[in-house]
């Protein structure tokens, strides 16, 4: 069985100690001066050297030499976590008094020593106090505030840092190449970061990552470590800043979904982008609804129902949401009864059915690509495969002749979605039943692509179109988030 690399590479002397100088120096200068406290307190997060430190203070005090094996009698490790009753602790109290059998002092580790019962702490307290001269004690926790005053008043107290970054991607870094392995920086600063400040966590993370091979990516640790791709993530953040609407944004969310991302996992991606965004100064969102954004999505990994609650987070950041109108149910108001502020000319858009059957009598059959069909493709699509719509109308199409079309988006993962056969052949599908004609779809990336419903130049996606007067601004929202509606009196 192999070992750990957590355990091999586990510190052997306090100068081996990463990121903890603070203490390991005071150790070091108590020691050269003989002044050895009766009780010591190691207190901090997991996985900083609280009990590596421990184990080798003991054997320094006793100027034993000490390795990842060393076991003394006179060294006691004792799980609080296992051994919390007042049982064992009076079992403790009344051996402190027996001499150490070879070494100068008997040295007790309490590891996790919160998790004692308050009959336990009474009793510890006692000897805390008035330990006999060849004893030292040396308690760690992860949880100081659990630990009675009169506990924490009797000892020397050490604070341990979280682990800085940059000096666990150093830690890793030695390690890798000591192993033979060969990992890029993306991938080391990956596995620190999802460590969070823990050397043992970043290293046992390292452990896992290298059963993919010698050669480990940033793209391999983001898999292992379920982290979303940054690309799918800004386009969640670009469907929030530019008003995309509902449809696009939860066509996104579940696409996510469907390729085994947690909602947590998402929303802590998330939130680190849009927090280097507004650090950087380059947030795309307004000051206040960037920090709004980011203080909820801290909450998704807590809530009850992290799905739903980060679905909820983002329809809420995305001001296309509250574009909604307020109606009467009895009053029902015919279409014709909908008056505009000013005249509506003749030339107005209205979206048209366009079906092969209006289409006159020997009439080409690049006609039956006019992009006048466009609006009926998203209609239908809408109504029978609502995931794809959602991916289908953030494109700009383009019709090529009469076999043709092109749909170019303005992010790869759209692009990508499209590139699937399945995909390409519902949307074929409909365009037959609407036209009777059988096209070809490429699909494109293209940073400058804009979607139908805000395309600037008619003459890309309205050929054949007069120019038209804009809707009113109400009713082109409902449009946009819901399609084709019945306009109720308000």
């Amino acid at each position: 069985m192999g070992q750990a690399l957590y355990r091999k590479y586990r510190s052997k002397s306090l100068a081996e100690i990463i990121g903890q100088e603070h203490i390991t120096q005071t150790l070091e200068q108590a020691l050269k001066q003989g002044r050895i406290s009766h009780a010591y307190l190691f207190t901090g997060p997991r996985g900083v050297g609280k009990t590596s430190i421990a184990r080798i203070w003991a054997h320094e005090i006793n100027s034993l030499p000490y390795t990842d094996d060393s076991a003394h009698l006179d060294i006691i490790e004792i799980d609080a976590a296992s051994n919390r009753r007042i049982d064992e602790i009076r079992e403790l109290r009344d051996k402190v008094y027996m001499a150490p059998v070879s070494a100068k002092y008997k040295v007790y580790i309490i590891d996790e020593v919160h998790m004692l019962t308050r009959e336990a702490f009474n009793a510890l307290l006692k000897t805390l106090e008035e330990p006999p001269a060849h004893v030292v004690f040396i308690l760690a926790t992860t949880d100081v505030h659990k630990l009675p005053d009169t506990i924490i008043s009797r000892t020397q107290r050490f604070t341990f840092k979280p682990a800085e970054k940059d000096k666990v991607t150093a830690l890793l870094r030695t390690i890798a190449k000591s192993e033979g392995l060969r990992v890029n920086d993306e991938a080391l600063e990956l596995l620190a970061e999802h460590g969070e400040g823990s050397f043992r966590d970043s290293v046992s993370l390292l452990d896992q990552a290298r059963n993919q091979g010698s050669k480990i990516e940033g793209a391999d640790v983001a898999r292992l470590l379920g982290i979303p791709p940054d690309e799918a993530l800004q386009e969640l953040m670009a469907i929030i800043t530019n008003n995309s609407g509902p449809a696009a944004l939860m066509g996104t969310i579940r696409s996510l979904y469907d390729q085994g991302y947690q909602a947590a996992a998402i929303a802590k991606r998330l939130g680190q982008m849009l927090r280097a965004q507004v650090i950087e100064g380059v947030a795309t969102m307004e000051s206040e609804s960037a920090f709004r954004l980011l203080g909820q999505l801290i909450e998704v990994p807590v809530s009850h129902d992290p799905e739903r609650f980060l679905e909820i987070v983002l329809l809420r950041a995305n001001p296309h949401t509250y574009k909604t109108h307020v109606h009467r149910p009895s009053v029902v108001a015919e279409p014709e009864t909908v008056q505009e502020s000013e005249p509506v000319s003749e030339s107005t858009e209205v979206p048209v059915k366009s079906t092969s059957k209006d289409k006159p009598k020997g009439a080409s059959n690049s006609a039956l690509l006019d992009p006048t069909i466009w609006p009926e493709v998203l209609q239908a699509l809408k109504l029978r495969h609502n995931t794809l719509y959602s991916v289908v109308r953030m494109a700009q199409p383009e019709f090529s002749g009469s076999d043709t079309l092109k749909l170019a988006f303005a992010f790869a993962f759209h692009q990508k979605r499209i590139k699937e056969n399945s995909n390409q052949q519902k949307l074929a599908n409909i365009i037959h039943e609407i036209t009777g004609q059988t096209v070809t779809i490429e699909a494109v990336t293209d940073k400058t692509a804009n979607p139908f419903r805000t395309a600037d130049t008619p003459d890309k996606v309205t050929a054949g179109r007069s120019k038209a007067k804009p809707l009113t601004s109400d009713l082109s929202s409902i449009s946009n988030i819901f399609g084709d509606a019945e306009l109720l009196e308000s």
